[in-house]
């Protein structure tokens, strides 16, 4: 994630001297005005956070700790948490201090920085959903050959193309709105910097550029979407198919699973390919996005699966143990 920032950083610098901007930093509106609101919202979040943290690292180390789980399905689950934690940490940190602060601002680099790397995890986590997807579907409805296709080297394939398409997703998505000129207004009504947002803010027409938003993002998020969508109603009926006793432990884990999909791609969908935008919905779905997914995520996973809670157990008994003896 460092060398991720530090490239960012890097080529930031080099696109922004050339876009005649004068815009130095931006300024965020935040979530409210009221001091006795902030104060609430500072702890909520922190709290929120905290578990964001908590939860999430507690899969990742439970995934690595205990070889029951050293299967594909977990390898993937184990990266989904760290990218969860990742994509909460690029806004959720600054927003939690904003709180305490007349003037929230971000310098025009690390704004963008900040959209580079929002999409650089929103993309990977969403090849991701889509490879646990897959998963389930050749577990349940390809049994047979799941060890031949699901095998340690096709895991680790998966996640260099998620990382490398979350990495061409963002590219392609800052390589216009560098150059873009910010010469005067320089207010985001939002707690972080998102592309939608800042562009509209750019002394220039957009219109072309909003286009370009909603087809890279849009219309990928829908069409991801609509194939996992496909990709479940395929596995419910072939579960359907199945002895209830056999069928049980498929349908709540794959319960868990369209819940995750549904809480990551609702409000994608509507901040990325809606076109018809509302800022107090924005900000909800904003919020929803980056701080209440990653929080759930970990919770629906511990409390659907049964193998995840009792590898819990277990490491909770190991810590217990190494800390008496």
């Amino acid at each position: 994630m460092k060398k991720v920032t530090e490239a960012a950083t890097s080529w930031n610098e080099s696109t922004s001297e050339t876009n005649n901007s004068i815009v130095t930093e931006f300024i965020f509106l935040g979530l409210s005005d009221s001091q006795e609101l902030q104060i609430f919202l500072f702890v909520l979040f922190f709290v929120f956070y905290g578990g964001i943290v908590f939860g999430n690292l507690l899969i990742v180390i439970t995934v690595v700790s205990d070889s029951h789980l050293h299967s594909p399905m977990y390898f993937l689950l184990a990266n989904l948490s760290v990218i969860d934690l990742s994509l909460s940490s690029v806004t959720a940190p600054k927003m939690i201090t904003d709180f305490f602060s007349q003037r929230k601002a971000i310098s025009f680099k690390g704004c963008f920085v900040q959209i580079f790397l929002l999409h650089f995890f929103g993309g990977s986590e969403m090849i991701i959903l889509i490879a646990m997807g897959f998963d389930r579907y050749v577990a349940i409805c390809r049994p047979l050959h799941y060890t031949t296709i699901m095998c340690g080297s096709a895991c680790v394939g998966i996640m260099a193309v998620a990382w490398g398409i979350g990495f061409l997703h963002s590219v392609s998505q800052l390589a216009f709105a560098v150059h873009l000129p910010f010469c005067g207004p320089n207010e985001v009504d939002s707690f972080y910097c998102d592309l939608p947002r800042v562009i509209k803010l750019a002394c220039t027409d957009t219109y072309k550029l909003d286009i370009m938003v909603i087809v890279n993002s849009g219309v990928l998020t829908v069409c991801s979407f609509v194939l996992l969508i496909i990709s479940y109603t395929i596995i419910l009926m072939t579960i359907q198919r199945r002895p209830s006793d056999r069928s049980s432990k498929a349908l709540s884990t794959l319960t868990a699973h369209i819940t995750v999909v549904l809480l990551f791609f609702g409000p994608c969908v509507f901040i990325y390919a809606w076109p018809f935008p509302i800022k107090s919905l924005d900000k909800f779905l904003a919020v929803f996005y980056s701080v209440i997914t990653p929080l759930l995520n970990p919770i629906i996973y511990t409390l659907r699966n049964k193998d995840m809670k009792t590898a819990i157990r277990r490491l909770r008994k190991d810590v217990h143990s190494s800390v008496k003896s």
